[in-house]
């Protein structure tokens, strides 16, 4: 079984590249630790957890897809996950338990890889959907939650959307 993280191209009026110019090897920032999950992992566990992403609530996150956004004007690093638990009904994940879980992710998984493909983003987001949707486009159905950080000597520090 493959692991595939997507990097593609925002959708919006202008495009930004995935990776710098001088190339980037996804392998290296995420193959690594999917090898040792898989090493780690029972046979019969694997699928079922081996693009997990730990977090502070414990609930079941996976990256779908990393964009790089010049649309605004400046570059943007997107992190979309999906977290299926998330949503406002009775005994989902709310965004107040949520919001700790996306600055957990921005500072373990965003500050490395933008550290790793020395990039310069005016702003980090992280984004969470209890299901997967195509970036720039409506999904009245899903419960998406954002939050914006930029980044400082290695830090998150959280700007609100």
């Amino acid at each position: 079984m493959s692991v595939v993280i997507r990097n593609r191209k925002a959708r919006a009026k202008s495009h930004a590249r995935t990776i710098p110019e001088r190339g980037a090897c996804h392998w290296q920032v995420w193959g690594r630790a999917f090898i040792l999950t898989l090493l780690a992992q029972p046979a019969t566990t694997f699928a079922e957890t081996s693009a997990l992403l730990p977090v502070p609530s414990g609930q079941p996150v996976h990256l779908r897809d990393v964009l790089l956004d010049n649309n605004p004007g400046e570059l943007w690093v997107r992190f979309r996950f999906i977290a299926p638990k998330i949503g406002s009904d009775v005994g989902r994940i709310g965004y107040d338990v949520a919001s700790v879980d996306m600055e957990h992710l921005c500072q373990t998984l965003a500050v490395a890889y933008v550290a790793q493909y020395e990039l310069e983003p005016a702003r980090v987001v992280i984004s969470l959907s209890d299901r997967p949707t195509e970036f720039g486009r409506s999904a009245p159905d899903a419960t998406q939650f954002f939050e914006a950080y930029r980044l400082e000597q290695s830090r998150c520090i959280w700007e609100g959307l």
